[in-house]
């Protein structure tokens, strides 16, 4: 019987919140301040309504912690005790939820795990602190562990280059999607090597750091890192696949993507399959940022029409299948290891 990811994913988020909970608090108190940034005279009041409150408010919503269940799951894989490196866990999750609240003020959003996005809520400049801040704690769960040297030095390294590829990732998308650079001519290569920075690379950073905790060689560790960065680009094409064909479990805008102009993989396949006509709408459509409901239909059923849907699903499939036949070769046999390739099929499959 296969492993009920579901589940594992339930069980693993308390007790991951419970870690978040002791790096950043719910309200900082001056001994949790002190441990945090040091002593000083500092407004507590002012530091819980700016930090602490919003990105508590982003974490309560939800959110499957899928990147920091991959990490341990990859550490039990590998022949550690995941049990010893939870502090960790917390890395891509943190820094996961700083790029949802800085993503969704750059794309203009209006909801997230369907309510208000941050910056709706508490204002574009907490946001941005907020988010930005995220991205940087995290290094202290590093910095203050008993690792060898060598450990977070190889962490510190992935860290800077995954931190680097998600400002890449990030910027193709909103070059493409305001119609910069070869936004209607972009080939598959170039929207996954996107989706590859953008969305895989977290994954990739939280796999790379359960292989380094691990004590991994340094080729396992690429390997591996490649196999999320795989089922993250995958993630992403689900993701893309439910933003137009959306389930009842859906916590976002119904086509917030066709109002945002992105060129997803079944835009660039109906604009390389479809007729001149509908190649011209779409792109219209697209580049009008409508919020229209019988625009952004229309641009959905052009996409139907070529068959793009289903495609897209069919792609992100075999690309999992594929990254999975050269990772099971590195990694022995155990129950880690069954879980590992249903929690990869899972993200493809998912109705949220």
């Amino acid at each position: 019987m296969s492993p009920d990811i579901k589940k594992i994913l339930a069980e693993k988020k308390p007790i991951i919140d419970k870690i978040i909970e002791k790096w950043i608090p719910r309200a900082y108190d001056e001994k949790t301040l002190a441990r945090t940034a040091g002593t000083g005279n500092y407004d507590i009041d002012a530091v819980n309504k700016v930090i602490t409150e919003p990105i508590w408010d982003l974490l309560d919503r939800g959110g499957k912690r899928w990147r920091p269940t991959l990490m341990l799951l990859i550490i039990e894989a590998l022949g550690k005790d995941p049990e010893e490196y939870m502090d960790f866990a917390a890395i891509p999750e943190l820094i996961h939820n700083g790029t949802l609240m800085v993503d969704d003020i750059e794309d203009d959003s209006e909801l997230r795990r369907g309510k208000p996005c941050t910056h709706k809520k508490f204002g574009i400049d907490i946001s941005i602190n907020a988010g930005n801040m995220l991205y940087y704690l995290p290094m202290q769960i590093v910095l203050k562990s008993r690792l060898s040297p060598e450990k977070k030095s190889k962490i510190y390294d992935t860290y800077i280059q995954e931190m680097i590829n998600i400002s890449f990732g990030q910027g193709f998308d909103i070059a493409w999607h305001r119609g910069l650079g070869k936004a209607d001519d972009i080939t598959e290569a170039q929207y996954l090597q996107m989706c590859a920075f953008k969305t895989g690379t977290l994954a990739r950073m939280a796999a790379k750091l359960g292989a380094i905790l691990a004590d991994a060689d340094d080729k396992t560790i690429e390997k591996i890192g490649r196999f999320a960065e795989t089922i993250g680009v995958a993630f992403q094409i689900q993701d893309d696949i439910l933003n137009i064909q959306p389930t009842k479990e859906w916590g976002k805008e119904i086509g917030d993507d066709i109002n945002e102009g992105k060129r997803t993989l079944m835009v660039i396949h109906t604009l390389k399959k479809a007729s001149d006509e509908d190649k011209k709408r779409l792109i219209q459509i697209l580049n009008m940022h409508t919020k229209d409901p019988e625009l952004i239909k229309e641009a959905i059923d052009i996409m139907k029409k070529y068959g793009s849907i289903k495609y897209a699903k069919e792609y992100a499939r075999k690309m999992v299948g594929d990254a999975w036949k050269d990772v099971e070769k590195i990694l022995p046999e155990s129950d880690a290891k069954k879980i590992l390739k249903s929690f990869a099929e899972f993200l493809i499959e998912r109705e949220i």
